[in-house]
């Protein structure tokens, strides 16, 4: 009995050291986890409100673009005015009877799809408006005091966002000065109306405002939101405002954007409540709680843009994810506990999996590596494949002006000497198509006769056309003209032919390679057929994706990119055109390039630089 007594006490021991050792580190699990969270909330909420202003950054972009573009259709409308003989000689005394200006500009506003258009004298009266026969007419009205008149009486273009004294209609103010052997006699006045970029803008994810110079809400994506203040208003520009009638004594009160957090120079954080005016309209964005505000100048006026980015649901996730953290911080936690009754042990097994993850990392970067130096030998094939046939062009040339050098023939030197400087620029133009193919071509298209380009294409690839002993046949009239560039043009002529010999490679006689012009309809169409095995039906659908391509390595120049089609078909698509690919009726392929029909200038020597033509090569005696 006596050793029973004496054994609990001993087996005891380890199971409280245990549960001491237990009680000392809950408290440190929970300020680990507690830790967590906060450390997983501020991560994931600054994450979330990186990309909230990086999305709102680009919508800011593209409202404040829309806007500019509504404006400027109507920029230069009043100016125009001025070149109505009939409106200088009623602004000026000359014509007291308006009837038939009235009707004109009524016609006007109609098809301009203004509010009203109206012109004053130097004195600020309306002589003439468009609204004429309608109670609410401006004839006859002293507008004197309108801060758009001010500035058109001035010598200045007027910019005004106000509110009609006569219908409370609110528009946006255009106006011009009316001048006459120097002299201002007048101020034309367009005015516009924005409600329909505002209804677009009801119908995006973000709720979005522009404020005037005052801080007045003059454009929102939210009807309730207009002609309220994003500051509060002090009494003296209150009384400015009733006497100036910009608002028409609209009550201007504030919006209720509560700043709480900036977190950039153009970002911050606020709140939004919702009045109660606000309750019964339904929009697809919240209309309260936290946003992410931020603001932009407009260009050319004293007006500032707000995007309001809904930034609760930032705020929601971020929660969560420091929940996860909280919770993943304890279930980790645990496992270290775990881990101290087994550390001999998993510290074999760490070391183990850290050097497979090395290992894993070196053959990762090793097949990136690999990736890289075959994308570039590719590349590098591509590039010297397209470069082969100008290269031995540049070789025939300079043989034959050393030959003609030795003898004297210093004209056929020099026309050689040209040849090579346009060579050099042709390749030029070849070593950008890679570019050419992410980016828009910036060359300007221009009447070019397209026998030019195909002419140089066929220069360009002579040595080539020898060696292959294909025959080529050219049946192109030297008046179709077609709206291109001339050496964009010659590019994609260089590739459809290049691909027609390729087609044609190890065939022993007969190849034939057919060039046809016509036009038909206002369209140019330039036809390159071969009488080779044609386009299998599996290859069709794909013939223009980048990348793809049926060429084998072990062929002549090396196995294609699968960027030849797809860069000629993206210039022929800048010029307004396309290239369509298919089998003709007596086998082969056929390539059409369709091209909108130019007409040449009348003078023969105005040749564009760039057009220029490569004739057969002179061979010395």
């Amino acid at each position: 009995m006596m050793r029973r007594s004496l054994s609990l006490p001993a087996f005891f021991m380890p199971v409280a050291r245990r549960l001491r050792t237990i009680g000392l580190l809950l408290p440190a699990l929970a300020g680990l986890a507690l830790l967590a969270g906060m450390i997983g909330f501020r991560v994931s909420e600054g994450m979330g409100l990186s990309d909230l202003r990086e999305t709102g950054r680009h919508r800011l972009d593209l409202y404040a673009e829309s806007l500019e573009r509504e404006i400027d259709k109507y920029a230069y409308f009043p100016a125009t005015l001025g070149l109505e003989r009939d409106v200088l000689d009623l602004v000026a005394g000359r014509a007291p009877l308006a009837w038939g200006l009235n009707r004109y500009l009524e016609r006007l506003n109609e098809r301009a799809g203004t509010l009203s258009i109206y012109v004053l004298n130097r004195q600020g009266r309306v002589l003439a408006a468009s609204n004429w026969n309608r109670p609410d007419s401006f004839i006859g009205e002293d507008l004197s005091y309108r801060p758009y008149f001010v500035e058109a009486a001035a010598g200045r273009q007027g910019r005004f966002f106000g509110v009609g004294t006569t219908r409370g209609e609110a528009g946006y103010y255009l106006s011009s000065p009316l001048a006459e052997d120097g002299a201002i006699v007048g101020v034309a006045v367009v005015k516009v109306s924005l409600e329909q970029l505002e209804q677009s803008w009801s119908t995006v994810e973000a709720p979005v405002l522009v404020a005037d110079e005052n801080g007045v809400v003059i454009l929102a994506s939210v009807p309730s939101w207009k002609f309220t203040t994003l500051r509060p208003m002090d009494e003296p520009t209150r009384r400015h405002f009733d006497q100036t009638l910009q608002y028409n004594a609209r009550p201007l009160a504030p919006l209720g954007l509560m700043p709480q957090d900036r977190i950039a120079a153009d970002a911050e954080l606020v709140r939004l409540s919702r009045p109660a005016e606000m309750q019964l309209e339904e929009t697809v964005f919240p209309m309260s709680g936290g946003f992410l505000a931020q603001t932009a100048p407009l260009h050319g006026t004293g007006w500032t843009m707000t995007v309001l980015s809904p930034a609760d649901q930032v705020t929601g996730m971020a929660w969560a994810q420091a929940a996860l953290a909280a919770v993943g911080s304890a279930f980790l936690g645990i496992l270290l506990l775990m881990w101290m009754q087994r550390r001999r042990h998993l510290f074999d097994l760490e070391r183990k999996v850290e050097e497979r993850t090395r290992n894993l990392r070196a053959a990762q970067d090793e097949l990136v590596h690999a990736g890289k130096l075959a994308v570039i030998g590719q590349l590098s094939a591509g590039l010297a494949h397209e470069l082969n046939q100008p290269l031995a062009a540049l070789r025939t040339l300079s043989g034959n002006t050393a030959k003609f050098l030795q003898r004297g023939n210093l004209e056929a030197a020099q026309g050689n000497l040209e040849r090579i400087a346009h060579l050099v620029d042709a390749m030029g133009a070849l070593t950008s198509q890679l570019k050419s193919f992410a980016r828009k071509s910036s060359s300007t298209p221009r009447p070019v006769a397209v026998r030019r380009p195909i002419d140089n294409a066929l220069f360009l690839l002579d040595q080539r056309l020898r060696r292959s002993g294909v025959a080529v046949q050219v049946d192109v009239p030297e008046d179709i003209a077609a709206l291109c560039d001339p050496n964009r043009l010659e590019q994609v002529v260089v590739n459809l032919v290049a691909n027609g010999l390729d087609a044609l490679a190890g065939r022993e006689e007969g190849g034939r390679l057919t060039i046809t012009a016509a036009t038909e309809g206002g369209r140019a169409r330039i036809q390159v057929a071969d009488n080779g095995p044609g386009l299998p039906a599996d290859v069709l659908p794909r013939l223009f994706e980048p990348f793809f391509t049926t060429k084998e390595a072990a062929k002549e120049g090396g196995g294609g990119l699968g960027l030849g089609l797809a860069i000629s078909a993206g210039i022929v698509r800048d010029f307004g055109g396309a290239l369509t690919g298919a089998n003709g009726p007596d086998g082969g392929a056929v390539f059409t390039i369709d091209l909108p029909v130019a007409v040449l200038p009348t003078d023969p020597t105005a040749v564009q630089a760039g057009d220029f033509v490569c004739p057969t090569l002179p061979s010395p005696p």
